[in-house]
């Protein structure tokens, strides 16, 4: 596995400077296996992940401690959902007057261990982005170029890294890996943020 480093999406997502879910679009040359090649994409993402983290930590010359990761893979299970389920739009009802806005759908109960929807993790941040479904469209049709009727999509715990730590907080916690049959990659998607 590798990733598409130069791929046109990580320069249109830099342009979201406040958004908090970590993306990675990944290449294999093995034929897909499934569920267990979504595993592996799921980890090679998140090391992905650590690996920007120390780079970033290294440029900065920080001398701070690193963030204390840790994973163990093995304890991460998935369900397989229908594309229409992750890509979910739902209907702004109205914005109170402190920004407080009103779906037309039920929000995640943390507290039952529910995960986030990807809209919610992208529009919905613990600090305000100003984001909303013109921008996720925005975002998805450059992400998924081709579509999404040809998307295998798994839901995955979050369980399994230090990385959903702060989001196990209060704001929430998701992971999800898509493979793209029309382009013959992996996306993985992951978001854990606290105030």
């Amino acid at each position: 596995m590798r990733e598409q480093k130069h791929d046109s999406f990580y320069e249109l997502i830099k342009g979201y400077d406040r958004c908090v879910i970590d993306y990675c679009l990944i290449e294999d040359d093995t034929p897909h296996q499934g569920y267990r090649s979504h595993k592996d994409a799921v980890l090679f993402a998140m090391l992905k992940v650590i690996e920007r983290d120390i780079d970033e930590h290294l440029k900065e010359g920080n001398q701070d401690e690193l963030f204390p990761w840790s994973l163990d893979i093995a304890k991460a299970k998935a369900h397989q959902i229908d594309p229409a389920q992750l890509m979910q739009v739902p209907v702004i009802l109205r914005t109170d007057s402190v920004g407080q806005r009103s779906y037309d759908c039920g929000m995640p109960d943390l507290l039952k261990g529910e995960q986030i929807p990807y809209w919610y993790a992208f529009w919905e941040t613990p600090h305000r982005t100003g984001y909303g479904p013109d921008e996720f469209r925005r975002v998805n049709s450059v992400l998924f170029p081709e579509g999404t009727d040809e998307l295998e999509v798994y839901e995955w715990t979050t369980d399994w890294s230090s990385y959903f730590d702060d989001g196990r907080e209060w704001w929430g916690t998701a992971c999800w890996s898509v493979y793209d049959r029309r382009m013959n990659r992996y996306i993985v998607i992951m978001a854990s943020a606290t105030d």
